[in-house]
């Protein structure tokens, strides 16, 4: 109950200032344009078919639905950091991080209730760039299994960004340290597949599991994989599980 006060508290501050609002109008804006860019692009495809006659319809889910949830993904890569930045530096830069760990909340309940509200605020720019596709429907049939399989993909990648990104908040007291760093973790994350590709030796196959663009592949597919799911949920625990160590220090030195 407790984190449930701590996240809504958390909430008031994204939505009392601007940063809630500049970072969901420029999700949405970037989102749209990607959206617009994919929809002219199926359309322009479909009238060459047509105009080529072949019968077979194109893929609504795979030209359109699939490139934007990759393009969100990259998005997401830019906002979590800037969602997560102020979480525990604003706490620390204001001096109000001693107040918290000598309060009666555990540290769990004090993460837990930071993330929530992090999360919801990804979850809800997620809920924005869904409109788009719903507009799909006035003209298509897609697979709206898939779609969602493919949202909840980008919610548990994001919420493995967010996790790293409140850890990294809880090491700095400067917002701008927190964005800097979470990008260049987060980036790393994102290209050490990159390894993979150049090297096929089994170190490198182990290095680039790590990367947080490969687990996102079969969710844009529509496919369910377990090992993904796991992948971010041990990624989502292990970023928390490093706040709480990170906190425990905070409470120590308190």
């Amino acid at each position: 109950m407790n984190a449930f006060t701590i996240c809504r508290k958390e909430l008031n501050s994204y939505f009392r200032s601007p940063i809630a609002y500049g970072v969901m109008f420029f999700f949405a804006l970037i989102a749209g344009y990607f959206f617009s860019l994919a929809t002219a692009s199926f359309v322009r495809q479909s009238l060459q078919s047509a105009m080529m006659g072949q019968a077979q319809p194109m893929d609504v889910n795979e030209w359109v639905v699939r490139n934007l949830l990759s393009n969100i993904s990259v998005i997401g890569l830019f906002m979590c950091p800037m969602i997560t930045m102020r979480l525990f530096a604003e706490e620390k830069r204001t001096g109000t991080i001693e107040l918290l760990v000598t309060s009666p909340l555990n540290n769990w309940e004090i993460i837990g209730g930071k993330f929530l509200a992090a999360l919801i605020l990804y979850a809800c720019m997620l809920g924005i760039s869904l409109l788009n596709l719903l507009t799909l429907y006035f003209y298509g049939k897609p697979e709206w299994k898939a779609m969602l399989i493919g949202y909840l993909g980008l919610l548990l990648q994001g919420g493995c960004m967010l996790a790293l990104g409140t850890f990294v908040s809880s090491c700095t007291r400067n917002q701008i340290v927190a964005v800097v760093a979470t990008f260049a973790v987060l980036l790393l994350l994102w290209v050490i597949s990159w390894l993979g590709q150049l090297d096929s030796t089994p170190t490198m196959r182990v290095v680039s599991y790590f990367s947080i663009l490969d687990h996102l592949d079969s969710f844009t597919k529509g496919v369910l994989d377990a090992k993904d799911s796991f992948y971010f949920l041990s990624m989502i625990f292990l970023g928390l599980f490093l706040t709480g160590r990170s906190m425990e220090s905070i409470r120590w030195r308190a």
